[in-house]
């Protein structure tokens, strides 16, 4: 019995038929195991080996580049709270501390009720918005421990921070492992290199032909 739930397996095998080699699908791959439990599991792996044709040990070496992969259990909400320079500077430590001491655990570790686990996180790329943190991928910028308050207690009544405009961003707060609201899709004629480049002939057809482009281009 294969990990991916049925609609999940359907999706896979869409995934693999978009590359000229199925292990080239491994890190897509991987990121829909992550969304299905919110982590990496060992069966996940396995059966990502099985369609790839690759070895579990691949999957995880490859995997485990990634810091956003998790294998292990992690909270409904990750909340990653950047310590380096420019956050470090303007409040970045004090704000993690209140972080620690807001929710009862440390950089690492999970809540008791499964809600938050915390870590402690290099540059995320918002310096001009320091300090910042974000909660499963979303960003708060300019944060203050009265906006991570706020944000708590917006999830814990099933509420959504993002929606309320606390973040800059739109749409309600997934849970982890969902990082995309669009899936991609790619209609059958827009595909290109889907065969092993040894085998390519030709250009791609998504190219335009000579007859499609006018005397004038």
């Amino acid at each position: 019995m294969g990990y991916f739930s049925d609609a999940n397996e359907v999706l896979a095998n869409e995934i693999i038929g978009r590359y000229p080699r199925p292990k080239s699908a491994v890190i897509p791959l991987l990121h829909l195991a992550q969304e299905q439990d919110g982590w990496v599991t060992r069966e996940a792996m396995l059966q990502i080996a099985d369609l790839t044709g690759v070895t579990a040990a691949e999957v995880l070496g490859t995997g485990s580049f990634y810091e956003m992969f998790k294998f292990h259990p992690v909270g409904r909400y990750m909340v990653n709270v950047c310590t380096n320079i420019s956050c470090q500077l303007l409040g970045g430590e004090e704000l993690l501390n209140h972080v620690e001491s807001t929710l009862g655990i440390s950089a690492g570790d999970t809540t008791e009720d499964g809600l938050f686990t915390v870590e402690e996180v290099e540059c995320v790329a918002a310096c001009t918005e320091a300090p910042c943190f974000t909660v499963n991928y979303r960003y708060f910028h300019r944060a203050t421990p009265e906006v991570f308050d706020q944000v708590v207690s917006d999830l814990r009544d099933g509420h959504s921070p993002v929606d309320r405009g606390s973040a800059g961003d739109s749409g309600d707060m997934p849970e982890h492992g969902i990082l995309g609201r669009v899936r991609q899709e790619i209609p059958v004629d827009r595909m290109a290199g889907v065969v092993p480049p040894e085998q390519a002939l030709g250009q791609p057809v998504w190219l335009p032909g000579p007859a499609d482009v006018d005397a004038d281009g």
